[in-house]
Parts: structure tokens; C-alpha cells; sequence
């Protein structure tokens, strides 16, 4: 399965990791060129010399979606630290490219249940954890 994830930050890159020790071909696209230093952190070998790929560029720009491999991505995953940024290319990716599989972070929980409603996948950390606040409040454990 070929997965690419756009954003680099903390969740994107240990989720690219992850998918790359499972056996996936993985796709990396940030704008930033430093944060490829989280794939290699704690690696014995370089992100590339591992099997993944590793794109420089702006996610809402086309061209750089496409150099990432956007057009054979079987899974796309949006996880840049930004919930417009996020919502426009997984949209993008799920409707111009035809990627059933398009899971996207937002970070506001009424935005992700909108967006969830329209056929995307969200996954909203802030949502998780005011249910496991929640949760722990109405258990008196912490």
C-alpha cells in the first residue's frame, strides 16, 4: 500500500515510521526541509536508505502534491499543524484524485464531525481528549 502523509511534524513522521516498518511504501511532503530530521531520528539508517520517500514542498500547491505521489496513494493523511491547510488537500486528494482513503487531523471537534459528515476521515486529538477527561473525571482516576 502506498501511503503519503503531508506534514512532518511530531504525529506525521512516528506514523510514517510506523507505516514504513509495516511494510508500506511511504510518501513524506513538508515544506519544511528540517523537519526530514525527525524521520531519520533514531533510525540506523536514513529515511531514504529505509525505503521512504522524503518531499520539500507546500502541500496546497499541485505540483508539489504530485511529485509526493498523490496520483498512486492508496491512503492519504493530512497532519500539518493547520485544520484549513488539512481540510483543503485532503478534500483535494479524495475528490481530484480519487483517494477513498483520505483521513485528515483537525483540531477543532465540531469542524471534524462537520467534515466527517461529508465523507472525510477525521481524527480530532482535542476531541480525544476532552473525552478522556472526561472519562477520567466521572471514574475520579486521572
Amino acid at each position: 500500500m502506498f501511503v503519503l502523509i503531508v506534514g512532518a511534524g511530531r504525529v506525521g513522521s512516528a506514523v510514517a515510521k510506523r507505516a514504513l516498518a509495516a511494510g508500506h511504501e511511504v510518501s513524506v511532503l513538508d515544506a519544511d526541509p528540517l523537519s526530514h530530521e525527525r524521520l531519520d531520528a533514531g533510525q540506523t539508517q536514513s529515511w531514504e536508505d529505509s525505503g521512504g520517500q522524503f518531499t520539500v514542498g507546500t502541500a496546497l500547491e499541485m505540483d508539489a502534491l504530485i511529485q509526493a505521489g498523490v496520483e498512486r496513494a492508496d491512503v492519504f493523511i493530512a497532519s500539518t499543524a493547520g485544520d484549513n491547510t488539512n481540510l483543503v488537500i485532503a478534500q483535494i486528494a479524495q475528490k481530484r484524485f480519487g483517494i477513498e482513503k483520505a483521513i485528515v487531523r483537525v483540531m477543532d471537534p465540531a469542524r471534524a464531525e462537520w467534515y466527517g459528515a461529508q465523507g472525510l476521515q477525521t481524527i480530532s486529538p482535542t476531541k480525544h481528549a476532552i473525552e478522556m477527561f472526561e472519562g477520567a473525571f466521572a471514574t475520579g482516576e486521572a
